[in-house]
């Protein structure tokens, strides 16, 4: 009976730190766990996206915009958030941005492409919602211009040549010989980014001359205005080729491109053609 008993109270206490054990280890694994998850929340955000969301634009693509003639793209994801073009009219870019969920207060860099009404006709309405800006505008644009930036208290900043203007952000500089304009260039994981506004000195050119502004890096996307609205099919071939032997992965033309340009490079391009127009969100890892 005495064995018995001690039997008993052993098994008893074999039990509890048994137990004990179990519980510690169900502890340990569950701060384990929650640690697990907390590094992977923190890697999500971690993972920067860059998004280029096209605010205003002449073809439609989200019911919800307004769709005029002219271009602009809100570009986020980068150490600072950058209005590229500001369409032709303030009405048109701020209630689009309203539509897309887009505070005009979120916008620390302005870049204009060239002086056309459809590309700087909302700045000014832009600029009274918001002046704690720099604008990054052509050296050939107008004194009268320049002052009207300065007086609704925004900063301007003239471009002449290429130049980068904060980390992996590049403007091609002001090119061409007649209608001087300036395109934009970003450095990602997956390539380089052009963004054009009318690519009136030819968009051949301009992702040549961004090619040479990061050397060794390939274009992932080239995507804007790429003038050719009303061109002859033999021309547009002709830059598709001068696309294709520049290594250029995707395209998402639209503004001034023209529905045959968009048509025949969806033919060309098939899965890397991006469909584009006022609303579109083109998401980049």
């Amino acid at each position: 009976m005495v064995i018995l008993d001690a039997l008993a109270r052993f098994e008893r206490a074999t039990m509890k730190w048994a137990y004990l054990v179990l519980l510690i280890a169900v502890l340990f694994f569950s701060a384990s766990c929650i640690g697990d998850e907390r590094s992977s929340e923190q890697a999500l955000k971690d993972q920067v996206k860059l998004t280029l969301t096209i605010v205003y634009d002449n073809n439609g693509y989200d019911q919800r915009l307004e769709t005029r003639w002219g271009f602009s793209c809100m570009i986020e994801g980068l150490a600072k958030t950058i209005l590229f073009d500001t369409g032709g009219d303030g009405v048109t870019l701020l209630g689009n941005m309203r539509k897309l969920d887009i505070d005009p207060a979120e916008v620390d860099v302005v870049v204009l492409s060239h002086i056309h009404a459809d590309h700087v006709g909302g700045l000014n309405s832009l600029l009274e919602e918001n002046s704690d800006v720099i604008v990054y505008l052509p050296e050939s644009f107008p004194q009268s211009f320049k002052d009207g930036v300065k007086s609704l208290g925004a900063r301007v900043h003239e471009v002449s040549g290429p130049e980068e203007l904060f980390a992996g952000v590049y403007t091609t500089g002001e090119l061409g010989n007649g209608i001087r304009e300036q395109s934009l260039v970003i450095a990602t994981g997956e390539g380089l980014v052009v963004i054009t506004g009318c690519a009136h000195p030819g968009v051949v050119d301009i992702i040549q001359t961004a090619k040479g502004l990061v050397p060794k890096e390939e274009v992932y996307l080239t995507m804007g205005g790429f003038h050719l609205s009303g061109a002859a099919t033999p021309e547009i071939e002709s830059v598709i080729q001068g696309f294709r032997r520049l290594g250029v992965r995707k395209v998402a033309p639209c503004h001034c491109s023209g529905d045959e340009t968009r048509r025949l490079f969806k033919e060309e391009y098939r899965e890397d053609y991006i469909n584009s127009g006022a609303g579109k969100i083109i998401a980049i890892p």
